[in-house]
Parts: structure tokens; C-alpha cells; sequence
């Protein structure tokens, strides 16, 4: 990933139904865990959630989001227990964020 863009940035990144479903699946975690630890969960990630609830197919994240929502899901798909099907889906995801944000670069 390149150099961090300014905060109000946006990318439009096209994701299909079950590309969002891993990206919330991966957002709903990082809030459990933050209310699992009685924190607040971070804003970045309520918003981020709340984009993809209410974008459709094509959603719009900051440059901050979009590499927050990069690492959170390459971490993912690293991991040993996660299914095929999420891994799939993952890293068309991750390809398509590194696309949009060397598109802007």
C-alpha cells in the first residue's frame, strides 16, 4: 500500500454480496471484540459498517477505512480457520482495494 492519502478521500470500491459479507463478517468481529473488552468499539469500524448497510453495491470508504479494512481482512485470510469460500471472497477484496487506492495514487 502507498503512501496515506488525505482522510477525506474517498474510494468507490465495488463489492458483490458476498464480498460484503466477509468485510462485515470481519467489521462485526472487531466490534465484538471491543465489547467483549467493555471498550467502545473504534469509529473507523461503526462507520465502515454502517457504509456497507447502507451503500449497495458500490461503497465508498476513506483512505483510512480502506487500509483499516485491508489489514483487518488480510489478517483473515491469513488465518488457519478460516473457511475457502471467505478466503476467495477476501482476497478479490484486497485486490480490488489496492486497485482503487493505485488508481488514486
Amino acid at each position: 500500500m502507498s503512501s496515506s492519502p488525505p482522510e477525506t478521500e474517498t474510494y468507490e470500491v465495488t463489492l458483490s454480496r458476498d464480498e460484503q459479507w466477509v468485510v462485515h463478517h470481519v467489521l462485526a468481529n472487531r466490534l465484538d471484540e471491543a465489547l467483549d473488552a467493555d471498550e467502545r468499539p473504534p469509529e473507523w469500524v461503526l462507520k465502515a459498517v454502517e457504509t456497507l448497510e447502507t451503500d449497495g453495491d458500490t461503497d465508498r470508504f476513506t483512505a483510512s477505512q480502506a487500509n483499516r479494512i485491508y489489514d483487518a481482512l488480510a489478517a483473515y485470510v491469513d488465518h488457519e480457520e478460516t473457511p475457502d469460500r471467505d478466503i476467495d471472497h477476501g482476497m478479490v477484496v484486497l485486490e480490488r482495494l489496492e486497485s482503487v487506492q493505485d488508481a488514486q495514487a
